[in-house]
């Protein structure tokens, strides 16, 4: 055969995987449906027509847990990966007494400052707060760049998986034991509730804790964002590290297919997969949507779990069980983008003045606790809400390379909208959406409606029908407790492998989830390696 392996899609994870193995001496060939490689870690030009020259960072916007030994094992930097620290790392804007911005920052003096400001009654409880959290995420930690554990494992391999998790929680006390078990399945309103008394606080908190995650902040399991944020990432492995990427998120993937080309990657764009070819249960190579069929002794799919088992598996080939579980996880993007080009850099009211242009480069719109959970519930019934939760980069600020002189690249996250609109349809409301983002940015930076030179709106089924991810789920599946760790994609299957011998999963839908932090893609390449 010409290649020992084929991955499917190159994300940033299939990347991940390509170049370990590649590394080990495997031929890999890697097949992407899009014109470039990245997945939803890519860079592009908002429009082309309107406003030439002018790019953002489409679906990913901020590096936040790549792991630093793929950076360094990847020679990263050496392919020009360069990423400057989000400071603050967080930015939250209010509406109240004429507009006020609240930042969390890194350095402890000036986080006491602004908490002085905003919050003085919750002074000592916030830096306490913190500490246990760091210490508990530290916990953590660990499990990201290894596989999770073999719950079927039976004789000495079971001892063996015991044993290596009692050496991971050994320092544990029983205090910090109780309070893990809350955070990983307690609520995030109840314990912002429970513990301060500013609701600007609570909020600044809340707008960094649910990315892309089913469920308000009163919901079971939600508390979990607080510990998942406070993992390490960036070149110096820095707890809670936040960053900007220069040329964007798609300049990750680019060094990335950089490495792997010099490792002898072959990677072909513009190469839709059509199904995964499987001889006598064994998966001998993939069929591409042209007809071309292309064979490799193992194949690798970076697409999700859905996409995989339900799209390009035949399902004579699986269990019925089988195909009703991956039926069965959630996914329902519960989230969108919105791009814009602007003239004019957003005055944000009460912004203060002694801000640097890069630290004016982040700014949520966050609503309260109780909005937020109502948000959810309108969702859920397949409404858009009225209160939109946007979190905005102005990535211009920091990274001139973006748009040319005069022009202003704004992204917008935005939180809790439905896969499907009950009364309506993403065709006849994508342009609400925008609309709607539009004015509340305006409510707090009355320049911006008049600056906008192009807009892009990226609805769930958007996300879905341009990056190929199910449902519109950036994570590839819901980060809840119930589809986290050796439940993901399934408990049986939680470890790379599938039921189809020789087909592998690397992506966000398996340990230890999504976020680009291309630990599935070093887990599978690992797992492979090892059989």
């Amino acid at each position: 055969m010409q290649y020992d392996v084929i991955i499917i899609g190159a994300g940033h994870n299939g990347l991940t995987t390509a170049a370990y193995l590649a590394r080990a001496g495997r031929r890999v060939l890697m097949l992407e449906r899009r014109s470039i490689v990245g997945g939803c870690a890519v860079t592009e030009e908002v429009d082309a027509e309107k406003a030439p020259g002018c790019r953002v960072s489409t679906a990913s916007y901020i590096a936040s847990m790549l792991r630093p030994t793929i950076i360094r094992d990847l020679k990263l930097a050496d392919y020009g990966l360069q990423m400057l620290a989000c400071n603050p790392g967080v930015q939250a804007a209010f509406l109240e007494g004429g507009g006020d911005v609240v930042a969390w920052w890194s350095d402890t003096g000036k986080m006491r400052a602004e908490l002085e400001r905003i919050a003085p009654q919750d002074v000592a409880t916030f830096f306490a707060t913190e500490e246990e959290l760091k210490k508990l995420a530290s916990y953590l930690q660990p499990f990201f760049l290894e596989s999770p554990p073999d719950l079927h494992a039976r004789g000495f391999a079971k001892w063996r998986e015991g044993l290596r998790l009692m050496r991971r929680f050994r320092g544990l006390s029983g205090d910090e034991l109780a309070g893990l078990t809350r955070f990983l399945t307690g609520s995030l309103g109840e314990f912002l509730d429970q513990r301060f008394r500013s609701d600007k606080l609570k909020r600044l908190i809340l707008s960094n804790s649910l990315y892309g995650k089913h469920g308000g902040p009163y919901q079971p399991g939600t508390a979990m964002g607080l510990l998942f944020h406070l993992l390490s990432g960036g070149d110096s492995d820095q707890q809670a590290w936040q960053g900007h990427v220069i040329g964007g998120m798609g300049a990750i993937t680019q060094a990335m297919r950089a490495a792997c080309e010099d490792l002898g990657v072959a990677i072909r764009t513009e190469a839709p997969v059509r199904k995964v070819n499987i001889a006598n249960g064994v998966a001998s190579g993939v069929t591409l949507d042209s007809g071309e069929s292309i064979d490799a002794r193992l194949v690798v799919s970076n697409a999700d779990p859905k996409h995989t088992f339900l799209k390009l598996v035949d399902a004579a080939e699986l269990d019925d069980n089988f195909r009703r579980d991956i039926s069965n996880i959630r996914m329902n993007g519960p989230a969108g983008k919105v791009n814009f080009v602007l003239s004019q850099e957003p005055q944000v009211m009460g912004m203060p003045l002694a801000r640097s242009k890069s630290e004016r480069s982040l700014f949520t719109l966050v609503p309260t606790l109780e909005e937020a959970e109502a948000n959810y519930n309108a969702a859920r019934r397949g409404e858009l809400p009225e209160r939109l939760w946007v979190d905005c980069v102005l990535a211009s600020n920091v990274d001139d390379t973006l748009a040319p002189e005069g022009r202003h690249m704004l992204t917008c996250f935005v939180q809790y909208l439905p896969y499907e609109l009950k009364d309506s349809n993403w065709d006849a409301e994508r342009s609400t959406l925008g609309d709607r983002v539009s004015e509340l940015i305006a409510a707090y930076a009355p320049n911006v409606p008049a600056a906008v030179i192009a807009r892009r709106v990226f609805a769930p089924p958007d996300l879905e029908a341009t990056f190929g991810i199910t449902e519109g789920n950036i994570f590839h599946g819901d980060i809840s407790l119930e589809q986290m760790f050796f439940m993901r994609p399934l408990p049986r299957w939680s470890r790379y492998q599938t039921p189809i011998k020789g087909l592998y999963l690397c992506g966000a839908g398996t340990h230890p989830g999504g976020g680009v932090t291309g630990a599935p893609g070093y887990n599978a390449a690992h797992a492979i390696l090892s059989r």
